[in-house]
């Protein structure tokens, strides 16, 4: 078996055996080798906060998203030890930057060699901060949404109850036509049970992830679609 147990519970599927098929048959066999390797390493090193990284056949459907929609400019927040970072910087053009925004620089570093040996490292700029502090001076020193070269994708994996205060900022910052794409929208199935039958470890998460879902399905400014892959991932397409 070339996954752990508790790496594969990050998956909304509920047949373990239909998600094993899908890991096995499609995702890991055109799994890039680097990604692999931060996959093994993060389990190894991190146990069950290793679900925090986005799951092979998300990361497959991520980097064919990326070549279809072929941006030159992504912003990622939520980093963790570089899974989904890496798919990214492996479908951009050699000539794509890709903006990176985590608290916690050693996860990064977890993950860094493995960027390194596989060549991206000179398409991220990873900043070391929280994303709210960094949204709000990127919207200050462009001069709002007509005084700066705005992102074509942003990929958002952080915590969740600012999912909301974060589209605001993305909103202005990624462009017209462009695509937002929040992730773990369906918070490990809790979304569709009775807060008291929801583990109470999901339960905070659980109230924002809703909201946030709500608030999506209202925002007239997008095209959405809720995609049943990983844990959730929800895409927008900004229209207005």
């Amino acid at each position: 078996m070339e996954n752990t147990d508790v790496h594969r519970k990050c998956t909304i599927l509920q047949s373990e055996a239909l998600q094993e098929y899908i890991l096995e048959t499609s995702a890991y066999p055109r799994e890039h080798e680097q990604l692999k390797e931060i996959r093994e390493v993060t389990i190894q090193k991190y146990g069950f906060r290793s679900t925090m990284l986005v799951p092979a056949d998300e990361g497959q459907f991520l980097s064919m998203l990326l070549k279809i929609i072929n941006p030159k400019k992504t912003l990622e927040l939520g980093v963790f030890t570089g899974y989904s970072l890496l798919a990214t910087a492996l479908a951009l053009p050699d000539d794509g930057k890709i903006t990176a925004i985590d608290t916690d620089r050693e996860a990064y570093e977890t993950g860094l060699p493995l960027i390194r040996k596989a060549g991206v490292e000179h398409k991220i700029n990873f900043i070391n901060s929280n994303a709210t502090s960094v949204l709000d001076e990127m919207l200050t020193k462009g001069g709002g949404e007509h005084g700066m070269e705005l992102f074509d994708f942003a990929f958002v994996d952080a915590d969740k109850p600012n999912y909301i205060h974060y589209h605001e900022r993305l909103m202005k910052l990624v462009k017209i036509g462009g695509v937002i794409a929040y992730d773990n929208t369906l918070w490990h199935g809790s979304v569709a049970v009775d807060e008291e039958e929801a583990p109470e470890i999901f339960r905070d998460g659980r109230r924002a992830i809703m909201d946030l879902n709500t608030y999506l399905a209202s925002d007239l400014r997008i095209e959405m679609s809720q995609i049943s892959i990983g844990d959730g991932i929800t895409l927008c397409r900004r229209i207005r």
